[in-house]
Formats: structure tokens, C-alpha cells, sequence
């Protein structure tokens, strides 16, 4: 195998179109090295991109308010930074998720999403937030995809082979909006999710939902957003009863499977709890409080 140690940016995309698809994009390889020593996957070439950090390893604010993640950006930054605590807060509950803190060190927000496990934990808030990931190759330049479009199926993604993620952007939330990632493992560290849920939720007045959003991870082949929940709850009133059939409306929708985390009929039960967890996290954070609507 090869090993190319790319000292720029554009030295990796010229890699990449030479490679002609030989060649894996390594970072922080805290899933691509695993998946090679199991022989799940037999590249011909990796192309090291750990010292581009200038280039990808910021996060930063765009002056029209659009959070900008580099592809280096780890786990750990994302926990710690102070724009993400206070804007999304559910994205940095995530990456705090995702295995041990020497995971969270190497590991890369931008590998999460590449590596496309339907029980990765960051997925569901960027999707709530309706994350852009941003692709480059050196023949045709920048493109932006949808999250939601990027991913295509369990460890699969829309991406050619001469091109490499450098970036995810969330846009600015609304007023009065707050989110929430929840997640059921068999320990509260270095699990993989049994089931995670995230949500956002903008509320139009003091009991009024502008809107709500929510995706689940580890209950199908890919975490998608449930939109026939989400249109259950726009413009309504909100109350227990309403949160109640949107729960069970999304524990009959989810596709989960059995495995040797869970049976798909116990991450049926624990959807619906997470949902209502997340309403009240979301309220809590908004500081309302709605009569009659409680934890069950």
C-alpha cells in the first residue's frame, strides 16, 4: 500500500484524481484503519491529510452568520467551542458521545459523515440543522451537497473519486429555537449508540410550534429526518397529547434491526421516550414551561 503525505491541499486533490480511485482520504483513521485490518476495505493508497490544518482544522463564523466546520476539526474542538455550545448545542453533546476521549482527539466530525454508519451520533443534529457538506476535487472545484443527500446508503456516500470533503456549514438558527441530542448505549461511555434522536425545535409563541425537527440514528439503515412527525407539529398548539401521537408515530417508523446492541423491537420502545425527552430538553432550554405536558 502507499502512503502519501499530503503537505497541501492541493497536493491532495492532484493525489486523488492520479489515484483514479486506488486511494482512501485518511485523517484521523479512527474507523478507516479498523475497516482495512478487517479487510472491509483494500485501498491501494492512502493519502495522509492530517497536516493540512491551516486549511481545514477551523471553525469559524461567516459574516452572514453561517457556522463553517473544517474537515480536521475533531471531536474534541467541536465540544469545546464556544460557538457550536451556545448555537448548537446538540452537535457538541454528539461528538462528546462518540467513543473515548482518545476517539474524540484523532477523530474528525467530517470522518463521521464520510464513514456514513447508520449509528454514527453526529448525523442526527447536523441533519436536524440541515447541515451543507462542501466537496472539492481539483478538476471541477467546490460543490455544495445536502447532508440529507450526501449520504446514500449504510457506509455510502455521494462522492466521486477524485474528490474529498473539506468542510460542513450549518446556517444561522431562528429566534426562540433550542436542540437536543439524546441517545440509549449500555454504558455512558464509549458506546455506540443503541439509539440516538436529535431535535430542534422553534416555537411561534409561549405553547405555539413554529417548528420542529427530528432524526434518529441506529434505527434503519440511515438517519433521516422524520418529516411526517415534523408536520404533525407546525403550527400547532403544543401538548401532551400532540407529543404523545408524535412519539408513537416515530416508533412506527423507524426500521430498526436486531443486533448485539439491541433488538429492533426494544429501540421501538425507547424512541418514543427519547422523543418526549428531547421536547422537554428543547423547552427547558427555552425556558417554557407547558401545563400538563410532563416526563413519562
Amino acid at each position: 500500500m502507499d502512503f502519501i503525505y499530503a503537505q497541501k491541499l492541493e497536493e491532495a486533490l492532484n493525489a486523488l484524481r492520479t489515484q483514479a480511485g486506488r486511494a482512501k482520504v485518511l485523517a484521523g483513521g479512527t474507523d478507516l484503519m479498523i475497516q482495512i485490518a478487517r479487510g472491509e476495505k483494500q485501498p491501494q493508497a492512502l493519502i495522509f491529510i492530517g497536516q493540512l490544518k491551516d486549511d481545514l482544522a477551523a471553525v469559524s463564523l461567516s459574516q452572514d452568520g453561517h457556522l463553517n466546520i473544517g474537515a480536521l476539526v475533531t471531536h474534541r474542538q467541536i465540544c469545546a467551542d464556544r460557538q457550536v455550545q451556545a448555537s448548537y448545542p446538540a452537535l457538541a453533546t454528539a461528538s462528546a458521545s462518540v467513543g473515548g476521549w482518545q476517539t474524540q482527539s484523532v477523530g474528525t466530525l467530517a470522518g463521521n459523515i464520510c464513514n456514513a454508519s447508520p449509528a454514527a451520533d453526529t448525523i442526527p443534529p447536523l441533519l436536524v440543522h440541515e447541515a451543507v457538506v462542501t466537496i472539492q476535487s481539483a478538476a471541477r472545484g467546490l460543490r455544495d451537497v445536502s447532508l440529507e443527500y450526501f449520504i446514500t446508503g449504510r457506509r455510502q456516500i455521494a462522492i466521486e473519486n477524485d474528490e474529498m470533503v473539506v468542510g460542513i456549514t450549518l446556517a444561522p438558527l431562528p429566534a426562540d429555537t433550542a436542540d437536543a441530542y439524546l441517545k440509549v448505549g449500555r454504558r455512558k461511555a464509549m458506546e455506540v449508540a443503541i439509539a440516538g434522536l436529535a431535535m430542534r425545535l422553534t416555537m411561534a409563541g409561549p405553547e405555539i410550534v413554529g417548528e420542529l425537527r427530528v432524526a434518529t440514528c441506529a434505527t434503519g439503515p440511515v438517519s433521516r429526518r422524520a418529516r411526517e412527525v415534523e408536520a404533525l407539529f407546525s403550527g400547532q398548539k403544543l401538548t401532551d397529547e400532540l407529543v404523545t401521537q408524535g412519539a408513537s408515530l416515530l416508533g412506527r417508523m423507524i426500521q430498526p434491526i436486531d443486533d448485539t446492541r439491541a433488538s429492533a423491537q426494544y429501540r421501538k420502545l425507547v424512541i418514543p421516550k427519547l422523543f418526549r425527552g428531547a421536547v422537554l430538553e428543547c423547552l427547558a432550554k427555552l425556558g417554557i414551561a407547558i401545563s400538563g405536558l410532563e416526563k413519562s
